[in-house]
């Protein structure tokens, strides 16, 4: 029986073992739905701690649901391992693993590299592969396919199908998750597509979609989250313009935001933060500089986007002048560490940054996070206070807002604070603004 045929048999009977390759915020919740689904599944993990975790049935992820991951460990349709000798079993292997920068900005491929020099040392015939993980267009053919190839002796499309299908996913969000948001899929050569996709089909509620190759795809990732970058930057530049001229760039955009077509609503911040938006549009410049191209309009919105942490504490500065105090020594607190709100992700958070940026002019900085107890960073571990009491809140020259999350007293954080800086619009609702400032 040919390859093709083997796996739709092999998919449509539920016969597929599946392997992920990182159990983190994307490979976790693709796991638990591939187990849900009928199919087998071995997470692999480097990290000790998240195989013993999964394997004891305990949930480390806001997107999972506890009892699903606890039952499918009960019933023997979900592992984790460190031993990638069990890619041997499996007929389906997802890559999901972290794509950062590196220290001058440029990709950070090495956890994709090293995942697949693991794969290929025990790829058996008649397995699909499929990369996840955010990257550069070419990364799935340029890169992984010769690894496999080499470390194997199989062939692309003959012994093995390759393919890349962008992982959507969006921590905290209550609406679309791993199971119903619609998938990307390009592969290497038409067969490897539809059988890939059938997969995907198999587990997910949402529509997949099939593109030409994985380079469509892999771009078609960055332009979701660069058309995010672009867009913010325009935002967050036009809300320094709305500052110099007096006018309020929230009640622009909620003005805007009524006409029913060819406007879509995005807002300022301190910043970026997750484990997208802020480092994808980083791969495309990079490979981009490969075909002599500089993308201009993109580099601008990344500057201005960066810049905002060092323009927030900018602001701060003139808030505290304003009432007489330095900001070399005042008393800061950040309230939000986490890079979006309701969630204890604070991958890339601006918030961290803009901390970095207060403790270089001076002030004595101290947060509160709910959702965020703590955090390493530099090397160091961070601490939130315990509580948002009154008597906290008084004892500060500036509270500075840099999550809004939604599980916090903003009507007592006003009525105790001295002054606030609202980076996020937190406190819209909040009648009585005279101590509070807004970006």
């Amino acid at each position: 029986m040919a390859i093709k045929e083997l796996l739709l048999s092999k998919i449509e009977n539920r016969e597929i073992v599946v392997g992920v390759i990182g159990l983190g915020y994307v490979g976790l919740p693709l796991a638990v739905e591939k187990a849900k689904a009928g199919f087998k599944t071995i997470g692999f993990d480097v990290q000790r701690e998240k195989v013993d975790m999964v394997n004891e049935g305990k949930n480390y992820i806001g997107d999972v649901v506890d009892a699903d991951l606890s039952r499918l460990v009960a019933e023997g349709m979900l592992k984790a391992t460190s031993d990638f000798n069990f890619i041997k079993d499996v007929d389906f292997v997802a890559i999901c693993v972290p794509t950062p920068l590196d220290p001058h900005q440029e990709p950070d491929i090495s956890f994709v590299k090293t995942s697949t020099e693991s794969i290929s040392r025990y790829l058996k015939p008649d397995t699909m592969v499929v990369l996840e993980s955010t990257t550069y267009p070419g990364t799935t053919e340029e890169l992984i396919k010769p690894i496999l190839e080499e470390g194997s002796g199989l062939k692309c499309g003959e012994d093995f199908y390759l393919g890349f299908s962008p992982e959507r996913v969006d921590p905290g969000n209550l609406i679309y998750k791993t199971k119903n948001t619609p998938k990307v899929v390009g592969a290497i050569g038409e067969d490897a597509a539809e059988v890939i996709s059938a997969m995907y089909r198999a587990v997910l509620d949402g529509e997949v979609f099939t593109v030409s190759s994985p380079a469509v795809a892999e771009m078609e990732k960055i332009l979701e989250n660069t058309y995010r970058n672009i867009n913010i930057g325009l935002v967050n530049e036009l809300s320094r313009l709305c500052n110099k001229m007096g006018i309020s760039v929230w009640e622009v955009i909620d003005a805007a935001k009524t006409k029913p077509y060819g406007f879509q609503a995005f807002y300022p911040g301190p910043g970026l933060g997750g484990h997208c938006i802020p480092l994808d549009p980083y791969y495309l410049t990079w490979k981009a500089r490969e075909y002599g191209f500089h993308t201009t309009l993109i580099e601008n919105s990344m500057v201005i986007n960066d810049s905002q942490p060092e323009y927030c504490v900018e602001r701060a500065m003139h808030i505290l002048n304003r009432k007489y105090k330095a900001i070399n020594g005042a008393k800061i607190l950040v309230l939000g560490v986490a890079y979006k709100q309701d969630i204890d992700d604070y991958r890339e958070s601006p918030a961290l940054t803009l901390i970095d940026e207060l403790d270089k002019v001076g002030a004595d900085i101290e947060y509160y996070d709910p959702w965020v107890s703590t955090y390493k960073r530099h090397k160091k571990e961070f601490f939130s206070i315990k509580d948002l009491t009154p008597e906290n809140v008084q004892q500060y020259d500036l509270v500075l807002i840099a999550c809004a999350h939604t599980n916090v007293d903003y009507d007592m954080v006003q009525k105790n604070a001295k002054m606030i800086f609202d980076t996020k619009n937190a406190m819209k609702e909040i009648a009585d603004r005279e101590n509070i400032e807004v970006l």
